[in-house]
């Protein structure tokens, strides 16, 4: 593979420069080094390392940092696509650059991070945007640092401690947790021997009114730390000349020891001995225990919170177990210049930055609602009579438990298919990203067959209606809306949007052939007509009018006609989608150009640990699959008095509630994704959703329906046929041009929220 660039730099420096560039890619693409390459399934030939770039929402360094390491930073397939220059290849030919192909770059830390982007990047996979593995503290943000620091760490504090959140604490917290030590400490002084942990009860509610600014400590540790330095003190220099100041920029070559005192062993603590801990561990400890503990899990649950429940739970589990002489309460020094360790010490009770915290890779939100999954199943089927709980309750808690139900199917393909191979991996996705979906759509037929009620049929119809249009309208648009109001701005790869646009098309097309069929071939049914009495030449005048495939002329019309339509269709389909798979991943594989890097220009490796091995995953993702089958259950049983006496259009239930809440998880992962600038693949997650949809998920129902007949036809209301075909027509127009902004993205929005009026105004289906 070679490379020419077409412009000259002027300077001795950057002529130097580019012999570094030249050197560099040479190593880079050479297959002389292939230490340096990363091959992945994506396309091996055009699969090299390479930093992040500017135009692609990732960082370059500086020309200072670069000056040095330059080589390192300048792969040479990078430097042919932002400097014009032509790249060729033994399976790839002149024309193998297109306009609107663009090669991304990645930054990755490990092998499992730079599978999963890029199967982010591959057709039928669902995107994800969290990490599969545990990040290095040192390599995440100085926010991400912030939200896991440990409470027993003291830092310099600038700002000051009165703030709105921390005032907010007196109210929501402070003054009760406080109020319960006060309430504790005349009792344990009435026990005489337990005066000493009175003492400690007032110290700590004077300390818990308002914790900010002061520090709990252990008094062995303050004899210890002011008689030593700490080993992880960060030293500030004094300010000096710049000269004088340089050479500490770099790191030395020579070893630097730091002699720290011996400290004395460790005695065994003698209160456990003592009759006031056992007085103490009956009287007051269980109060306060019941005390924190609901105030942790009060501020864990309201996430904004969490420095709360961190400092609770540090109380309930170390300072309330300790000696009552050891319990020291300072106030924190400003001006201190390192970091020193305590047991507890807290600046703030709000960040509003925690919505980002991850426990074990997993979103705080959704570790929040896993508790509300669990009672949702006892309440659905312990009170199946609505004794205690109404229909619409249990509707509304069941159907708010799949939303973190389809977080864990997500992270849990995602972590199987970054683990594995590409074969494992595109079964994965086409079975397990079906799942949340498929399940409601069964548990609905057949309540709808057992009840013989054909509302519930309309109700999934309306249902798939709705995901095809906020996959094809509502994601893209609220994505370049979000991403376009950051960036001005957004460029993606138009030749790959393209292919799925075809496919949309496709899809469309084939999903709504029988309803096109019925409307040529079928009988126009009308419930009602009559003219104006005494006037024959009058017309009449008819009301409800629709087309019927199974009428008394032709009773087996639909038999005979358009049930083999029906199956040809689930067949072609199918078989559509197995072509996209071949086309984009193997053929065309060069329309996904991605590059992954460690940012330092060598090969991707290091230890990583992965958050869920394959097993677990494994396990999550069928554990996760029965309860969304539970969760499913208990939505359509208790979905009928909705139906019934609501006076919303039953097509506006389907369309909003039931098709957009299982997919929360993905428009949030197309948010980030728009934020960062990759907005290619905000546009993606809607279309692989739209298209597995009627490529994987009608043709599934088709086929379960053919062994067990629950009377579901694949012939659409007039509504769903129209709003789908302008919206697959008008969104294939916006992907034109490669660029997007925040004015196509809230027309989008806009047509999206004038289809849903139409749904709402519209009069419910007949069969309801």
């Amino acid at each position: 593979m070679s490379c020419k660039t077409s412009s000259l730099l002027p300077g001795d420096v950057d002529h130097l420069r580019r012999r570094s560039v030249a050197e560099s890619t040479e190593a880079c693409c050479d297959p002389e080094h292939p230490q340096r390459l990363l091959r992945l399934h994506v396309h091996p030939e055009r699969l090299c390392l390479g930093p992040q770039h500017a135009d692609l929402g990732v960082a370059t360094p500086s020309p200072d940092a670069s000056a040095q390491h330059f080589c390192h930073f300048t792969p040479k397939c990078l430097l042919a696509v932002h400097r014009g220059a032509h790249c060729t290849s033994p399976t790839r030919h002149e024309e193998g650059w297109h306009d609107g192909t663009s090669r991304t770059t990645i930054r990755v830390e490990n092998e499992v991070e730079a599978h999963r982007e890029a199967n982010n990047y591959k057709f039928g996979f669902r995107k994800w945007k969290g990490n599969v593995t545990e990040k290095p503290i040192e390599d995440r943000s100085d926010i991400d640092k912030e939200l896991h620091t440990d409470l027993s760490i003291v830092k310099q504090q600038e700002a000051s401690v009165v703030t709105f959140g921390n005032i907010a604490y007196v109210f929501l917290f402070g003054w009760w947790v406080s109020l319960f030590y006060i309430l504790i400490c005349p009792v344990m002084f009435l026990t005489i021997c337990g005066a000493s942990y009175g003492k400690v009860c007032f110290k700590l509610a004077r300390f818990f009114i308002w914790p900010f600014g002061n520090s709990i400590e252990k008094a062995s540790s303050v004899v210890r730390r002011s008689t030593s330095m700490p080993t992880n003190c960060e030293i500030v220099p004094q300010e000096r000349d710049a000269v004088d100041c340089e050479p500490l920029l770099v790191s030395s070559p020579l070893p630097v020891e730091v002699h720290v005192p011996a400290l004395p062993p460790k005695k065994p603590s003698k209160h456990w001995g003592r009759v006031s801990t056992y007085i103490w561990l009956f009287l007051g400890y269980p109060v306060l225990a019941v005390v924190h503990s609901l105030a942790c899990v009060l501020s864990w649950m309201l996430v904004f919170t969490i420095p709360v429940a961190k400092m609770n739970g540090r109380v309930l589990t170390t300072v309330l177990l300790m000696a009552p002489e050891e319990v020291q309460i300072h106030k924190l020094d400003k001006t201190v210049v390192c970091e020193t360790r305590v047991i507890l010490c807290c600046y703030q009770a709000f960040n509003m930055y925690y919505y980002k915290y991850t426990v074990q890779g997993i979103n705080i939100f959704a570790l929040n609602l896993l508790p509300l999954v669990f009672m949702t199943l006892v309440i659905g089927y312990a009170d199946r009579q609505h004794k205690y709980f109404s229909a619409e309750t249990i509707f509304t808690i069941a159907i708010t438990s799949i939303i973190p139900l389809s977080y864990y199917i997500g992270m849990g393909i995602a972590s199987l298919s970054a683990q594995s191979n590409f074969a494992v991996g595109a079964v994965v996705n086409a079975t397990f990203g079906s799942i949340a979906e498929m399940t409601f759509y069964i548990t609905a037929l057949l309540r709808g067959h057992r009840a013989g009620s054909k509302c519930y049929e309309e109700i999934v119809k309306a249902a798939l209606t709705g995901t095809l249009l906020g996959c094809i309208l509502f994601i893209p648009g609220i994505c370049m809306t979000v991403g376009g109001i950051k960036h001005s701005e957004q460029r993606f790869n138009s030749r790959s949007a393209g292919v799925g646009s075809a496919l949309l098309f496709i899809s469309i097309g084939g999903v709504f052939a029988p309803t096109l069929f019925s409307k040529v071939f079928g009988n126009l049914v009308c419930e009602s007509c009559s003219n104006i009495p005494g006037n024959a030449s009058a017309p009449f005048i008819c009301k409800d009018c629709h087309y019927y495939v199974q009428s008394q002329t032709d009773p087996h019309l639909i038999l005979s006609n358009i049930e083999p339509l029906v199956y040809t269709i689930s067949v072609l389909l199918p078989a559509s989608y197995l072509i996209g798979l071949i086309f984009t991943l193997k053929t065309h594989s060069h329309i996904y150009d991605i590059q992954i890097s460690d940012g330092h220009g060598g090969h991707v490796h290091g230890h990583h640990f992965v958050h869920w091995s394959r097993w677990r995953a494994l396990v999550v993702l069928i554990a996760a699959t029965v309860l969304m089958t539970c969760c499913a259950d208990l939505c359509t049983e208790n979905i009928e008095p909705i139906l019934t006496h609501s006076t919303i259009s039953q097509y506006f239930i389907g369309v909003t509630v039931l098709a957009m809440v299982p997919e929360l998880p993905e428009i949030v992962n197309g948010i980030q994704f728009a934020l960062q600038n990759n907005i290619s693949l905000s546009l993606e997650v809607g279309s692989c959703i739209a298209v597995q949809v009627c490529m994987i998920q009608i043709p599934l129902l088709i086929l379960f329906n053919a062994f067990y007949d629950v009377g579901f036809v694949l012939v659409f209301s007039d509504i769903h046929l129209w709003a789908s075909i302008f919206s697959v027509i008008l969104v294939n127009y916006i992907f034109m041009d490669g660029k997007c902004d925040y004015f196509q993205g809230t027309a989008l929005v806009a047509v999206y929220l004038i289809i849903l009026a139409l749904y709402y105004f519209a009069p419910s289906p007949r069969s309801c």
